[in-house]
Order: C-alpha cells, then sequence, then structure tokens
C-alpha cells in the first residue's frame, strides 16, 4: 500500500473536523492543532510543530521540527519552519489570513510551560477546548482507514490463535512469553509501537499474565492487572511468573499496521479443556456472550451509555459482578472503547457517552472477569460499526485455546 495519506483523504478529515467545530463551537474560526498524532492525521506527516485549520481557507502546517520531511509527506499548499510561537502570528498575517479572537485548540497536545508560552506570545486570541471535538471527527473512520484496520485486526487473529500456540509450554515464563509474541508480531508487519492519548498512559506490546499476576494491583486503566518486566516498566510480563499446568494465560495487547492499532485478548489454558474449573468456563462463556450481545448493538444510532448499561444489568442477573471488567481495585467502569491511530480512542462504552454510534466507528469490545485466586478469563476484540451490528475485525473464534 501507498505509506502516504491521499490528499483527497486528508480533505475529508479536515471538512469533518470542521463540520463538527462548526456545530459543537460556532464562535470559533479554526483550531490549533500540538499533538504529533493529531497533527499526523491531519497532514499525513509525523512533525513537532503546530497546524491551523481554519473554518473557511488553506490549513497552514508549522514545523519546529521536521520541515524538509513535510514537505516530503504532506500535500498541504503552507508549510512553514517556527522557533517562536509569536512567529505563527506573523506568518498568517503575511497569508492574509490572520487568527481570529476566538480560537479552538487542542489542549491535551500541550504541556503546562508550551501553553504558558502560547499563550504569552498569542495574547489577543482566546482559546476554546477543542480535544472532543478532534476524538469525534477521529473516531468515524473512512474506507482507506477501515482497510488498514482490516488487515490489522487479520493479522493480530493469526499470531494469537495460530503462529503463538505452537511455541508455549509448561514452565515458560511471562517475559519469555513477551518476547515471542514480539518476534512474531514483527514477523507479520507490526510497527513496534502502541500509542495512547490520555496524559500519562503508556503501553508496551501488551498485558501477559499467567494465573493470578491478572489480578495484581495495577496501575494501567485497564481490567487486566500484571506484574511486568520491572516496577520501572510494568508491561509485558515478568521473568519470575511460570506457566504451569492448571494456570491461564491471557494475552491483552495490540498490533500495529500502517499507524493503526486493533485490540485483542486471548485466553489460553495449559491442561487439558476438561480440565479447567467449571467456574472459571462458565465465566468465559459469559463474555463471549456478552461480547456477542454488545456486537448485536454496535449499530448507526446507539448511546454508547446504554450498551454499558445493558451490560451492567447482565452482569448483575448473571452473578459475576465481583469481577466483571477487573477483580478489586483494577475495576474499571467501561465495556470497550474507540481504536485506531490511538489505543484510547473516542468513544468509550461507559456513563457519560450519550452521543449515537457512527457507521465507520470502530470499537474494542473487552468483557472480562477476574476471579480470585485464579486469575483472568474473557475476550476482547476490535468491531467495526455497521447497519447490521458490530463486524469482528479479529476473528471469529473467542474460545480459549488449550495448549
Amino acid at each position: 500500500m501507498n505509506d502516504t495519506i491521499p490528499a483527497k483523504e486528508l480533505a475529508s478529515r479536515w471538512e469533518r473536523c470542521r463540520k463538527l467545530l462548526h456545530q459543537f463551537i460556532p464562535q470559533a474560526q479554526g483550531v490549533l492543532v500540538f499533538s504529533r498524532l493529531n497533527i499526523y492525521y491531519f497532514t499525513g506527516s509525523f512533525v513537532n510543530g503546530v497546524l491551523w485549520l481554519p473554518l473557511s481557507g488553506e490549513s497552514v502546517l508549522f514545523c519546529r521540527r521536521g520541515h524538509e520531511r513535510a514537505k516530503i509527506e504532506s500535500p498541504i499548499k503552507h508549510i512553514y519552519s517556527f522557533k517562536s510561537y509569536g512567529d505563527i502570528e506573523i506568518i498568517l498575517n503575511d497569508l492574509g489570513s490572520p487568527l481570529p479572537r476566538e480560537v479552538a485548540a487542542e489542549m491535551n497536545g500541550l504541556s503546562w510551560a508550551l501553553s504558558s508560552s502560547l499563550i504569552k506570545h498569542l495574547a489577543a486570541c482566546q482559546f476554546i477546548p477543542a480535544d472532543r471535538i478532534i476524538g469525534m471527527g477521529r473516531a468515524k473512520k473512512s474506507e482507506w482507514e477501515l482497510n488498514i484496520l482490516r488487515e490489522a485486526g487479520s493479522r493480530h487473529d493469526r499470531c494469537l490463535t495460530k503462529l503463538l500456540p505452537p511455541f508455549l509450554h509448561d514452565g515458560i515464563s511471562e517475559l519469555e512469553i513477551s518476547h515471542i509474541i514480539s518476534e512474531i508480531f514483527y514477523s507479520e508487519g507490526h510497527l513496534g509501537i502502541l500509542r495512547m492519548e490520555n496524559y500519562g498512559e503508556e503501553a508496551f506490546l501488551g498485558h501477559i499474565s499467567v494465573g493470578d499476576s491478572a489480578n495484581y494491583p495495577s496501575v494501567y486503566n485497564g481490567p487486566v492487572g500484571l506484574r511486568g518486566a520491572h516496577p520501572a516498566a510494568p508491561y509485558m510480563g515478568s521473568a519470575e511468573v511460570k506457566w504451569t499446568t492448571g494456570k491461564p494465560l491471557i494475552v491483552d495487547n495490540g498490533f500495529t499496521h500502517a499507524g493503526y492499532i486493533t485490540d485483542k485478548t486471548q485466553v489460553y489454558w495449559l491442561g487439558e479443556k476438561g480440565s479447567m474449573p467449571v467456574n472459571a468456563g462458565e465465566a468465559h462463556n459469559f463474555c463471549i456472550d456478552l461480547q456477542n450481545q454488545v456486537a448485536e448493538l454496535l449499530k448507526p444510532g446507539t448511546l454508547p451509555s446504554e450498551i454499558w448499561n445493558h451490560c451492567l444489568a447482565q452482569v448483575e442477573r448473571s452473578g459475576w459482578s465481583a469481577g466483571f471488567m477487573g477483580y478489586g481495585k483494577n475495576k474499571v467502569s467501561f465495556v470497550g472503547h474507540g481504536i485506531g491511530l490511538a489505543i484510547d480512542e473516542y468513544p468509550v462504552l461507559a456513563k457519560g457517552f450519550d452521543l449515537p454510534l457512527e457507521e465507520g466507528m470502530t470499537i474494542a469490545v473487552e468483557p472480562k472477569i477476574g476471579i480470585q485466586g485464579f486469575g483472568m478469563v474473557g475476550v476482547e476484540n476490535t468491531f467495526e460499526v455497521t447497519r447490521e451490528g458490530g463486524k469482528c475485525l479479529t476473528g471469529d473464534n473467542f474460545n480459549i485455546i488449550s495448549i
């Protein structure tokens, strides 16, 4: 596939952002974008700088680093180097397109220090938060994006269900499993990076947890606990925790293809399938059934908050409330999240998300149950929102794989 984002694709992204801006922040006459990831989304180049996307007129990309690269990768006509935020105003004035009084701004894309500098140099502007607008714009994927995500999902499924199992055996450590997964992922085209947008959140490869490691206290905003490689890198798995007969292994990770990420969780069991505790098998089957119910609801017009409420009602009737979406303090209040260029995108299947789903959104659905003293079971797969319901992009076999 062509590595550059087509100009037509970028133009449709600008237009969607402008429509959302006009709908939700009508007083703002444009938006300033600061984070590298969103600059890439709107320009096709992962530069360090600022993008000015006006409500009407041409976009302007200001590069602190990457000016020459941006000219190679991006079809944007106006690309300039800059050293100070004060240069932005000067350049736009010279272009005959001065900054308006009220400007929408991506506030999560700047540190406190840099935002103070921006306000100092552009003192005449009043800045209005635009992060939600940008997130909503990115949530609805184009056919160009969906084709990438479909391919990512296919490769992800192949890695976890076909390529990994032959390497799993009694006595292998969590960290060794992590290394094997890395090699398999790279061989299938994984780019080696997972991106998150919420401030302070990181991810590397994903979570690999044997047995009760999956209920170990977590610093991550997700249901699967893990010991991790080191307190300074609480990711992947521990070299000290070995997989032995009669223990579950849960792998929750992301696969990146051409910048876009799919999320998938696969559970493995070391031993005969019939040797798994009955309650664990029942809990896993409940999660599969709940995922299928959520998939049926992933249609344009459905409210994410309604899906969350539906799940809570099903869980209350099931008796799995204590471990649903994390055991103890690891419990989280969502059952799915948007995904694309980052793992944690809009929307979230949770309380308070009351704008309807749109066709083309991609959602990671992850009902999981932590069981005290045993570990965690459950599923996670990436779905595409369609008129017929959620279309799974990461395979169709959700059962526990016995080794």
